[in-house]
């Protein structure tokens, strides 16, 4: 076994078993006799049908090396109807996290859980199991991109109260790992929203990790959400570090130890914090699985991050720095490098695991819970000449006229045209950089003959796009979520709400399959889906700078099942 594949595989080396099980059925008279303070909430996640992960942290209040706690779950809010309980060991090996799988459980039935300790009760969690069939409705409720110095989470606290929500979908970037002076920090230390001094540089370590899980869980909309909610979550790159591929990652070089320790400690903190089932164990990379909800939706967690993807190409690459012209881009080179048929995103293990489960499934919906966006994203090629962050708007502006104008049966110059009939990939690091594996994906998904949706995050703008093939061929939808805290396009092209609001329309002419983009506001996607249709709503904050927001605006599109 080489290194790189023992360090993978002993990420969790030396831990204790990550935990414990539970049976409905079974309620304990044992007391607990020790000590602690439930200081990050309550958290469950991972339903089935008969078990749900229920999470918790117990500090001892005194410096040993675990606590024994008691869990319960009830049918009734007041804990006169226990289901289940029994003791669970908090260890300081697990950062003194506690996660119960507690099985047995009656399918789609609301059950309420809390831990005690002998001087502490926590607070009382809610939950839910998924249904098993004749399945109505069910409506998930996507987050991605939560960054704690760019603001409150606001959006988390509005979907904490919403009835209609009944599981958080989570598509990445639960925490960010930059240190407290860089990327998204500007209005930090005004909002009270800093990094500690011990955990104030980027993160490396599984300590590192930690407490930066730690701090994000004292955000009291996020306590809130997981409170209230059953969470279904995966990574993608922040939990790690930025732009994280198969074996390293824009932002981890060589002075910064081994990408391989590193990431065997950000997966370690993520099991631990996260309420997630590992379903194939906390020593492995593979975060894939699928949860059934009776025969209305399948929804498969996929990872497109961390477990298979190939190094991101970059447009600087290809670019000739001795050349004359500063501009000389070698398209050859390019376009050979992206049309690699080896190129990937979920690799040949998960690709075929999700093709079988898609053509065995018999749910209506299919739906593809990952991190970026599958659709063709192919932006004015000009505008990658050089051209000022601050004059992009206006560029844009100017050709979806051109374009509105040609559209309109108006003749337009053969400079337009050009213009127009030049576009690029905007972002490399999204489905656009792997054409090779889109391609299949999206085949897979044509020969399905069943209605598909597929989720994404990770932009930190919202977005709706038509799934097509190279030909033209509309075989899905996207919906993907704005952010929850971190900024987005608005930010990077330094524009205000008016502007950003004229971009995201000449945008939805510019680009043939996008349907809708928003480029400035932050919330949340929630979808909703009966026999019939799917529901898309984005819903949208009005602030991330204070605790106290409300729902501003939001946009809804039906996806129709036939």
């Amino acid at each position: 076994m080489d290194r790189r594949s023992f360090i993978k595989l002993g990420s969790i080396a030396g831990a204790s078993v990550a935990i414990t099980t539970g049976l409905a059925g079974c309620v304990s008279t044992k007391k607990p006799q020790d000590n602690a303070s439930f200081t990050h909430g309550v958290a469950s996640g991972d339903p089935l049908h008969n078990s749900v992960i229920l999470w918790t942290r117990a500090l001892p209040e005194t410096s040993t090396p675990s606590a024994y706690i008691l869990w319960e779950v009830s049918t009734s809010k007041d804990f006169n109807t226990l289901v289940a309980s029994d003791i669970a060991e908090a260890k300081q090996s697990r950062d003194f996290t506690v996660k119960i799988d507690v099985t047995g459980l009656a399918p789609a039935t609301r059950y309420y859980y809390r831990f005690k300790s002998a001087n502490n009760v926590s607070q009382v969690g809610t939950t839910l199991t998924l249904p098993k069939e004749n399945v109505s409705q069910v409506t998930f409720g996507v987050f991605s991109c939560s960054n704690y110095p760019a603001g409150f989470f606001t959006p988390y606290a509005d979907a904490a109260t919403q009835q209609d929500i009944d599981f958080v979908l989570h598509l990445g970037d639960y925490i960010y790992e930059y240190n407290g002076e860089g990327y998204a920090t500007e209005h930090a230390k005004e909002l009270g929203r800093t990094f500690a001094d011990d955990n104030d540089t980027e993160l490396y370590t599984l300590e590192d990790y930690r407490k930066r899980y730690a701090l994000y869980r004292t955000d009291q909309g996020l306590l809130d959400l997981h409170q209230a909610k059953p969470f279904i979550v995966v990574w993608d790159d922040h939990e790690i570090t930025n732009d994280t591929y198969i074996d390293g990652a824009e932002n981890h070089q060589e002075d910064e130890g081994d990408f391989y320790a590193r990431r065997a400690a950000a997966v370690q903190a993520y099991y631990e914090w996260l309420p997630i089932r590992p379903t194939f164990g906390e020593s492995r990379l593979e975060i894939y699985r699928q949860f059934t909800f009776g025969n209305l939706v399948d929804l498969y967690m996929l990872d497109t991050r961390v477990l298979a993807r190939d190094k991101q190409l970059a447009y600087s690459d290809f670019r000739d720095p001795d050349a004359t012209n500063s501009k000389a881009f070698d398209l050859a080179g390019f376009t050979k490098a992206i049309s690699a048929p080896e190129r990937g995103l979920l690799g040949h293990a998960q690709r075929t695991w999700l093709n079988t489960a898609m053509n065995d499934s018999k749910a209506k919906w299919q739906v593809l819970g990952q991190q970026l966006l599958v659709g063709r994203m192919m932006f004015p090629a000009s505008i990658f000449n050089g051209l000022p962050f601050e004059q992009i708007p206006a560029h844009v502006h100017v050709l979806a006229n051109s374009k509105r104008r040609k559209l309109a049966g108006e003749k337009i110059s053969a400079e337009e045209e050009q213009l127009l009939a030049a576009a690029m990939p905007y972002n490399l690091d999204a489905w656009d950089g792997y054409p090779v594996e889109r391609e299949q994906l999206l085949t897979a998904i044509q020969q399905l003959n069943k209605p598909v949706i597929a989720l994404a995050g990770d932009t930190h703008n919202a977005w709706h796009n038509t799934l097509t093939l190279q030909d033209g061929t509309a075989v899905a939808t996207e919906l993907a979520t704005s952010s929850v805290s971190s900024p987005g396009m608005e930010h990077y092209l330094k524009m205000d709400a008016a502007t950003a609001k004229v971009m995201a329309e000449d945008l939805s002419v510019l680009i043939d399959d996008l349907e809708y983009c928003n480029l400035h506001q932050r919330g949340y996607l929630t979808v909703s889906f009966t026999e019939k249709q799917a529901v898309a709503t984005w819903r949208y904050v009005d602030t991330i700078k204070s605790t106290s927001a409300s729902t501003v605006t939001s946009h809804e599109f039906v996806v129709n099942g036939a």
